[in-house]
């Protein structure tokens, strides 16, 4: 009888460890053993460090709830609110001890892998994508002001959001994810 494959702890393994310790933290050891499997047992499974952190930033990106934002039992505005409130409870259940793993990648990795940094630029116009659909149907239902770029808006949101996760991180307080809503939701898309 073949043994099953360790693929999946392994994936698992590495997406909260480099989620946990940064790219440049995390060693194949200790991948393998957080999956309760061999340094060898890596290799059977990803040829290097740097695949199996493309495929742990595709199962990152599987786990950020995009689909809340297509809902269409709610409204887009709700929607987009709720996706956010998602993301900082997530943030706060942790004790502030991590960001969004595709900022954190964007500043400690791009620069020295392509393969990385295409994929972080992708996962963050697919999120940038859902969020712009969203408020183009705030936008057409009269929930946002008319003359609101819907792209430009979302754009700016995630860069918000981004810049919010270093300052709660940094303070270990949600008083940044407060100025983020009131302004997010209290001036920008009112």
């Amino acid at each position: 009888m073949p043994k099953p494959s360790k693929r999946e702890d392994l994936l698992a393994s590495a997406l909260e460890t480099f989620h946990t310790r940064g790219f440049h933290g995390t060693g194949i050891k200790e991948i393998a053993d957080a999956a309760g499997a061999p340094k060898g047992s890596f290799y059977n499974h990803f040829s290097s460090k740097e695949e199996c952190a493309i495929e742990a930033l595709r199962l990152y990106g599987a786990e950020r709830r995009l689909d809340m934002l297509a809902d269409p039992t709610s409204p887009p505005l709700e929607r987009v609110r709720r996706h956010f409130e998602f993301l900082r409870d997530e943030i706060v259940d942790r004790d502030f001890t991590r960001g969004c793993m595709f900022g954190n990648f964007a500043t400690d990795v791009i620069d020295h892998s392509e393969d990385i940094r295409a994929v972080v630029a992708d996962s963050l116009r697919t999120w940038h994508s859902a969020i712009a659909a969203a408020l183009t149907e705030a936008r057409r239902d009269g929930a946002v002001q008319a003359d609101l770029d819907p792209d430009v808006t979302a754009c700016f949101l995630l860069n918000a959001w981004e810049g919010t996760l270093i300052e709660a991180r940094a303070t270990k307080s949600d008083a940044a994810f407060d100025t983020f809503f009131r302004m997010a939701f209290g001036a920008v898309l009112r």
